[in-house]
């Protein structure tokens, strides 16, 4: 099979995807930003070709190369594992005629509220919602559901531009700074109150066969807005045997067909509170933060190898373990600045040092991310151990005992 993945290069783990296609048997051609020379030399020796584009979002360009490369050898699939690279990767793919993930299904993993739109027709629990282009039309959506509100972009990821507002003065500011004056359209949702986390598949024809839970700590609003708060995201090993995550199952398995996806990999974020379980949002892709990393450690596995067995010979090649939990916790800065050094980072090393995965300590004179860059922007550690509740106790310890210390600058 001739697969052509697009951008090889960044985000780093990228090069993993090229490495287990190669790996699985697959002929491999990719086509990216940078030049040929660019490509790490083990890179080199994994791919038949190489093509270089102005951008991988450019349509344009890229169906000019993928037309080369297809003119040379037919490419049985066309792939892509960022976010701004699906749906650009979705309108080539027709466009040649590949089998893959339609423009359809990838658009609604963009567009939040006709995504909604059509599970909730589906049957799948979901916040209120609606997409608005005036200010006008959200303070109308407010005053039929209430508040609290959360409004953000229609085609965000993660909690980039999300603002949840409590009441019409919050709105119009939300909405000016989202840009509705100027005529965007933007997502409003009704606030689930409850506690956050994501659910991850690998599918083949639609079916899942692999499926982790992670769950966040606190919310992901909350976590990306409050710099003394130091949150962890956390896997579970008790997926497969905790009555509990039968109803997520369920409803992810349900919106992936509602969705029409096939074989990809998946990202679904949900609530669970008050109102019982509620979808979230999904995207045709996988995780963020470098979860698989977690996946991989927490059951024997790599996801990587999984999702490329999955695209070349459509099945399995492997069965996780579910051998160990697995989190992250993400080390805040004091404030925006320079890093200036750590304190105790011995004594975490000395209680946990056996459990510790791996850790990011930017040494002193590294310039600081702010909070809302996310959870790996600055330090973070990643811990692992067979109980669920004891990686979030060493998680918490963590929090409560290493501070980054930083100078304005």
């Amino acid at each position: 099979m001739h697969v052509v993945f697009i951008e090889p290069r960044f985000p780093s783990n990228q090069r993993h995807f090229v490495r287990a296609l190669k790996e699985v048997g697959a002929t491999v051609t990719a086509i990216g930003e940078g030049s040929k020379d660019s490509l790490p030399g083990d890179m080199r020796g994994w791919l038949t070709h190489y093509e270089q584009v102005n951008s991988v979002v450019n349509e344009e360009a890229v169906l000019k190369a993928a037309r080369f490369i297809h003119a040379r050898k037919r490419i049985d699939r066309l792939e892509a594992s960022v976010e701004a690279h699906i749906m650009p990767t979705a309108h080539v793919r027709e466009a040649l005629g590949i089998a893959g993930t339609s423009s359809k299904s990838a658009w609604l993993c963009r567009d939040k509220p006709s995504m909604k739109e059509l599970l909730r027709k589906g049957g799948i629990a979901c916040a209120q919602s609606t997409a608005a282009g005036s200010v006008e039309e959200i303070i109308a959506f407010a005053k039929e559901v209430g508040f609290p509100l959360i409004i953000k972009p229609r085609d965000g990821a993660g909690a980039s531009g999300t603002s949840r507002v409590t009441n019409f003065a919050e709105l119009q500011q939300a909405a000016r700074e989202l840009g509705v004056d100027k005529g965007r359209s933007v997502a409003v949702e009704e606030f689930i109150e409850g506690h956050e986390g994501f659910y991850d598949t690998i599918s083949i024809g639609g079916h899942v066969v692999h499926d982790f839970v992670t769950h966040y700590y606190p919310n992901v609003l909350e976590a990306m807005r409050t710099r003394w708060i130091s949150p962890q995201f956390v896997t579970t090993n008790r997926i497969d045997s905790a009555p509990a995550y039968r109803e997520l199952k369920v409803m992810g398995a349900k919106v992936i067909s509602l969705l029409e996806l096939g074989t990809t990999a998946t990202h679904m974020e949900w609530f669970a509170g008050p109102k019982g379980l509620k979808f979230s949002e999904i995207g045709c892709r996988p995780p963020g933060v470098r979860a698989w990393d977690l996946y991989n450690v927490g059951n024997d596995l790599d996801l990587y190898r999984e999702w490329a067995m999955a695209v070349v010979h459509r099945r399995p090649g492997a069965r996780p373990s579910r051998r160990f939990s697995a989190g992250l916790i993400a080390l805040r800065p004091e404030c925006d600045g320079e890093i200036t050094g750590y304190d105790g980072l011995g004594r975490i090393e000395q209680a946990f040092g056996q459990w510790i995965i791996d850790a990011h300590l930017p040494p002193a004179g590294t310039r600081t991310q702010p909070v809302s860059a996310g959870f790996m922007a600055n330090a973070w550690i990643r811990i692992k151990h067979p109980d669920y509740d004891e990686v979030r106790r060493m998680l918490d310890a963590v929090g409560q005992t290493v501070k980054v210390r930083a100078r304005e600058c």
